[in-house]
């Protein structure tokens, strides 16, 4: 597939109404203009749900919302579109990093979106040092874990507060040539500092009893990884959050889209959020952290000749399934396919294999992912899939699930799937797929004060404390403890 290179161009003689429209039938989002001149482009809105559940609705708490007040008090240092975990933190490290003041907007609710459908791995062992998300994700992992200990200190558990577990990480090899490369991967992190070991397959099993492999096969071991329940952390993010509303410093505007911005005069500031409800205006900054909606929104907001912009952010679909309260054997660990990381960078075409993960003519992956939660549940995956928008539950990337972790754990090849349909859970998240698997954070081009933080994948968990830090900081002028420029947008080449 050819480089496709991000590019913008702006002309400055705009139509005499300085309106940029929806093209048509596109009713989310639009972005009003106040004058003649145009300086870059944006838009926003964030938009209908991007998690479908088989069972039930998780999400049921206090709101906080301006929407009765008057427009005068609608007004914010920063507002920040997308209530996913991405959005929360930044929302969080503003709040406790600042004396700014804080809007959040979203059009559903925190977890119905990819923040609540993933496993919440917070790995190292299937990350590679010298990338240009390695610094990030080890600062966001210190961040985790010096939030866990804090938990601790004031006399909490993380594991009641978080879900947070120290599970360790198993990525599994079946084959001579897999075992060699996880042999690698092991003293590559073990350079870097980290605890690792191989392990042969007789290793494998003191260490996990239910997982089983050939002689040929074995386990890179990484003891010092953590997984967290994504529903936990963000209701003790929120919680958090509305401390400040009796400041005054911060509001929830939940199911409000966000349906256009507003330019600040002539120059190149936006000065509100404008959504379904309110006009939020913003002093300071606004920050869009829409998750897999952030590309399409761009491209279908601004459809003018003078502007080309390509933010080639897709929504990548995934399963997991979930049975709840599994009682015929536990998980020490979290687990993972060897061949996992292949596939998570895996592109638009792929090859049949009876021997390996499965690929068809829909571009589905699937590859072995298992691990017990807080609660006791027993979640597998995981599925990738680029098929736009669609969040409806297909049984048989289901059945694909359920047969690949079997080849891995035989005691689930006893039990029947049908017979377990009462005690399942299927979640379907759409992940923020960015061709070249970096996340977009920063400035958007033409605009001062417009900041983009999107395009995390199924790293956003991972990352997201990192990422509201490098965003809080470029907010408030600090210095970087990471180096943002592998982020920005300008200069990227999406392959």
């Amino acid at each position: 597939m050819a480089a496709m290179c991000y590019k913008i161009s702006i002309n400055s003689n705009i139509n005499t109404n300085g309106l940029l429209s929806p093209p048509p039938n596109k009713l989310q989002s639009r972005l009003l203009l106040s004058n003649q001149k145009f300086c870059g482009r944006r838009t926003l809105a964030s938009p209908p749900f991007s998690l479908r559940r088989s069972k039930k609705s998780w999400h049921g708490s206090l709101r906080v919302s301006n929407s009765s007040q008057s427009s005068a008090s609608n007004s914010f240092d920063v507002v920040i579109v997308g209530a996913g975990i991405i959005g929360l933190t930044i929302a969080r490290h503003l709040l406790l990093a600042s004396d700014l003041s804080v809007a959040l907007v979203d059009a559903a609710v925190p977890c119905s979106g990819a923040t609540g459908a993933g496993q919440g791995y917070i790995w190292k062992a299937h990350k590679s040092p010298g990338t240009e998300k390695w610094d990030l994700m080890m600062r966001s992992h210190q961040l985790w874990e010096s939030l866990a200990k804090r938990i601790q200190l004031q006399g909490m558990d993380p594991l009641e507060v978080l879900g947070w577990k120290k599970t360790g990480s198993l990525l599994v090899s079946k084959t001579t040539d897999e075992s060699a490369i996880l042999k690698r991967r092991v003293e590559e992190l073990s350079q870097e500092g980290l605890r690792a070991e191989f392990l042969s397959s007789n290793d494998l099993l003191s260490e996990e009893p239910e997982l089983v492999v050939e002689k040929e096969g074995g386990a890179a071991f990484f003891p010092d990884d953590y997984q967290l329940d994504a529903h936990r952390t963000v209701a003790f993010i929120e919680k958090g959050n509305r401390h400040f509303a009796v400041e005054g410093r911060y509001a929830e505007f939940y199911h409000e889209p966000a349906i256009g911005l507003v330019r600040h005069g002539n120059s190149c500031e936006v000065g509100a959020i404008q959504t379904s409800k309110n006009t939020l205006h913003s002093k300071k900054a606004v920050v869009i952290a829409a998750g897999c909606w952030t590309g399409s929104l761009m491209h279908d907001l601004i459809k003018q000749p003078d502007i080309d912009l390509d933010l080639p952010i897709k929504p990548r679909k995934g399963h997991l399934l979930v049975i709840e309260n599994f009682k015929s054997f536990k998980l020490n660990h979290g687990i993972m396919e060897a061949g996992y990381t292949k596939h998570q960078s895996a592109t638009l075409k792929a090859t049949a294999s009876d021997s390996g993960p499965v690929y068809n003519a829909q571009d589905l992956s699937v590859s072995m992912t298992a691990t017990m939660d807080a609660s006791g549940n027993l979640v597998l995956g995981s599925s990738r899939q680029l098929v736009g928008f669609n969040t409806e539950v297909d049984e048989s990337v289901i059945n694909h699930i359920w047969q690949r972790v079997g080849e891995f754990i035989p005691a689930l090849r006893h039990e029947s799937l049908e017979d377990l349909r009462q005690s399942r859970e299927v979640r379907v998240g759409l992940r923020p797929y960015i061709p070249d698997g970096k996340p977009v954070i920063g400035l958007v081009p033409g605009f001062s004060n417009v900041f983009l933080a999107a395009g995390h994948e199924g790293e956003g968990l991972s990352l997201a404390l990192g990422t509201a830090e490098m965003i809080a900081d470029m907010v408030l002028g600090n210095p970087f403890k990471v180096d943002a420029a592998p982020f920005t947008l300008l200069g990227r080449c999406f392959h």
